[in-house]
């Protein structure tokens, strides 16, 4: 029988604190989350529509970067509209059903970007070191199965922790010290030891951040060593600068997140506002920072997005255009 300091799964009710210990900076501490998150959506939903719309984009590498801004477009959405909406009307309250649900959102599509991390560094393995057969390889067909796949591994990985936390009881007090529905944070509101789940938990998200990364690093070291046999003509650099913003982006995604996974479970002596900003700046930086790098490091999303830029400033200046823009070229 549940104690009286219990409550059922099915009638709770979280209070989100925000930010412990920064609470009167809330105010000065969402203008920069909110406009780097406005930039993360502009600079996504931009390059997902330039993917889209520009059939030279319509190959397996922009398949999986178009992969890559939707989860990140996920990502970014699962927490900061939370965050903002706490900082701003004081909104705390959240059910177990939609704190759940968030966490799925979070931690799921964290698994799902490490997968499409893995996809595009066999889709630069297959471009560089079998290129006569790439798009035998890297079909429409493989590649949408691929990315089903991956979107399966992150939806069956993540699901067990959903069913064991929607049967735990919880103390009434349910108060978690966060800006959103962080695993870690609201485990321990259980009144019911959780040892097993924050075990399984950890060992799940160290396993595929490892195994991935090996996977990673198998296809560059492939990758290198088919690069090193063309040294002396320069063609093995050119083939190689082709991977570089992916390289970034890696360095990027997995060294926010295991920092993240990281401070939040070993890291006692740290701050829990160090903690909790961390926390809310890996599902963010990397959102904002990609298509940065693939706007800058990328020469065709480059001149489309000039020739974007160029086509909206002679509208405005002639008032319509007409007639005034005709092939992108400057």
């Amino acid at each position: 029988m549940m104690s009286t300091n219990e409550t059922a799964s099915p009638h709770i009710t979280f209070l989100l604190t925000g930010i412990p210990g920064l609470e009167s900076a809330h105010i000065w501490i969402s203008i920069p989350f909110c406009s780097i998150y406005l930039l993360a959506l502009l600079g996504n939903s931009t390059l997902l529509y330039i993917l889209r719309v520009d059939t030279r984009f319509h190959e397996p590498q922009y398949y999986f970067l178009s992969m890559l801004t939707i989860t990140d477009l996920v990502l970014t959405s699962s927490t900061v509209p939370q965050m903002l909406s706490i900082f701003w009307f004081d909104s705390k309250k959240i059910s177990i059903d939609s704190c759940l649900m968030q966490m799925f959102f979070i931690h799921s599509f964290t698994i799902v970007e490490s997968g499409i991390l893995v996809a595009m560094s066999f889709d630069r393995y297959v471009a560089i070191c079998h290129p006569l057969t790439y798009f035998m390889v890297l079909n429409g067909h493989r590649v949408g199965k691929a990315g089903l796949a991956i979107l399966i591994r992150g939806t069956v990985v993540f699901v067990p922790h959903l069913m064991v936390m929607k049967r735990l009881p919880y103390c009434q007090a349910n108060v978690i010290h966060h800006t959103y529905c962080e695993f870690m944070a609201v485990v321990v509101q259980a009144c019911k030891d959780t040892s097993v789940l924050r075990g399984y938990s950890l060992t799940i998200a160290l396993a595929t951040a490892i195994l991935d990364c090996i996977c990673i690093a198998l296809s560059y070291a492939l990758i290198l060593k088919a690069v090193s046999k063309h040294s002396s003509n320069n063609a093995g650099f050119k083939a190689f600068s082709t991977c570089s913003s992916h390289l970034c982006i890696i360095s990027v995604f997995y060294t926010s997140a295991l920092f993240s996974i990281l401070t939040h479970r070993f890291g006692q002596a740290i701050a829990p506002y160090i903690h909790i900003v961390v926390a809310n700046l890996y599902p963010l930086i990397p959102p904002f920072i990609n298509p940065i790098i693939y706007g800058i490091r990328t020469k065709r999303i480059r001149e489309k997005v000039l020739q974007i830029l160029i086509y909206k400033k002679r509208v405005s200046v002639t008032g319509g255009g007409h007639g005034c823009f005709s092939t992108g070229r400057n």
